[in-house]
């Protein structure tokens, strides 16, 4: 398959101290990392794409690594989700090809969490943004942990191009009180609970 080429990076952190209601000493921590890459398979359809996952698993770890450490490590984090926007040239089955790289990626650096990685994915256009979905990296069903991240870049993805994006948080949403499984409930049984 070919080389995975990256024309630029990305990182976003946002820190968050209230939404409205009792500012917080330490802030919720949300924070995604996205990477733009050449599609190999824009412009024309390709009935063998399934290799490529096998060639974005090291940029996926390496997208991961430098996420949760600027988060402040491994160990802080509590949700985290995957995205990829599609230029115009690809198709949707080609931002698909990041489902196992990303979240598999994310899974090893945060010591094996249990849950599945929610997802979202879309052709787009130069300067399209994607809310990328975020739940607890053991427990699907936290809902405290429900949340999102907005992201996207003014000059990406061009038609030949790719967006590849991970998003990781430090904890429940900063006045989360809508009920639910809590995080101090979990199992850990099957990933959901």
């Amino acid at each position: 398959m070919p080389k995975v080429e990256v024309r630029k990076r990305l990182l976003v952190l946002e820190e968050i101290f209230h939404e409205g209601g009792p500012p917080r000493s330490d802030p919720h921590r949300r924070g995604a990392v996205l990477a733009v890459i050449r599609n190999p398979f824009a412009g024309r359809y390709e009935p063998e794409i399934q290799g490529f996952m096998d060639d974005l698993r090291p940029l996926g770890l390496e997208m991961a690594q430098q996420l949760a450490a600027a988060l402040g490590g491994a160990d802080r984090i509590e949700g985290y989700g995957k995205a990829s926007l599609v230029g115009a040239a690809g198709e949707l089955e080609h931002g698909a090809l990041w489902h196992a790289p990303g979240g598999y990626a994310m899974r090893e650096v945060l010591n094996g969490a249990k849950a599945i990685v929610p997802s979202a994915k879309k052709v787009g256009g130069a300067g399209a943004r994607i809310d990328v979905p975020i739940t607890h990296v053991n427990a699907s069903y936290v809902r405290s942990h429900f949340d999102s991240i907005e992201v996207g870049l003014n000059d990406a993805p061009r038609a030949d191009e790719m967006v590849v994006i991970l998003a990781m948080t430090t904890g429940p949403r900063v006045h989360s009180r809508s009920g639910g499984l809590e995080a101090s409930q979990i199992k850990g049984e099957d990933g959901l609970r």
